[in-house]
């Protein structure tokens, strides 16, 4: 297959980037044909405009409008971006409140289809597949120690991994869910000509990704990274990103 050229963007807060970024290169490392640029953030709206693929893991990292306008510009010339854990999370601490999802960064939040608000402590849930599609077909119900992610949605999106949650998420201006059920765990999401495929396990934490809160986290926290399943979707979502179209157009 002919070289394909992927940008990963792997920045932010409160996780560990590092850990992140290097087993994401190392799955992208399988396919000798797979050239990668890396990036913090989203100011390098060229390296975005030349990419074939997109993928990216970050929290708090948030394109200004040249970025929005690049990314933009990807998806609706017919390109993939495969989007993990944080990247749709936009939160702000305010008093009396909690943690807020600030909206600052509506334009983003739409073409990712989400908006991360909240998330209860972490613990095992189950995930399974909501539909039949090659993303999760053979994909059994596994389980994970991470964090539920539950967001607010924007437009219309075909959900492929689910689990369920009622409860509250303490800490967060919304923190009341007892009326929740169904929550989206992966999914794909029609933007212009382009497609998001979003995938929101993922959490990772290391003893100094705290900070400032504290200076030192009491424990690592692998979360989905240390469940076969979690890797067998990373494969499939990269291949989804980068080599199926390039399929597709030969």
């Amino acid at each position: 297959m002919a070289r394909r050229d992927i940008l990963l963007i792997c920045g932010g807060k409160y996780h560990d980037i590092d850990f992140a970024r290097l087993e994401l290169l190392k799955l992208l490392a399988e396919a000798p044909h797979h050239r990668v640029r890396v990036r913090e953030s989203y100011a390098d709206t060229d390296a975005i405009r030349r990419a074939d693929a997109l993928l990216t893991y970050t929290c708090e990292v948030l394109p200004d409008d040249a970025g929005q306008d690049a990314l933009a510009d990807f998806l609706d010339r017919g390109k993939r971006w495969f989007a993990l854990h944080g990247t749709n999370s936009r939160l702000e601490y305010v008093k009396g409140k909690g943690w807020t999802a600030a909206d600052d960064a509506r334009r983003l939040m739409e073409m990712l289809g989400s908006q991360f608000v909240a998330h209860p402590p972490i613990q095992s849930f189950t995930v399974e597949r909501s539909k039949s599609h090659p993303l999760v077909d053979g994909i059994e119900p596994f389980q994970v120690d991470d964090e539920i992610y539950l967001c607010r949605f924007f437009g219309e999106h075909e959900c492929l991994l689910e689990t369920h949650y009622s409860g509250m998420a303490e800490g967060f201006e919304k923190d009341d869910w007892r009326d929740n059920g169904r929550v989206p765990v992966m999914y794909l999401r029609d933007w212009g000509k382009g497609k998001v495929l979003y995938l929101n396990l993922g959490h990772a934490r290391g003893p100094y990704d705290m900070l400032p809160l504290m200076d030192e986290y009491p424990e690592v926290e692998r979360g989905s990274w240390e469940q076969p399943a979690f890797y067998e979707l990373l494969r499939r979502g990269i291949h989804w990103a980068v080599d199926e179209p390039a399929r597709r157009a030969a």
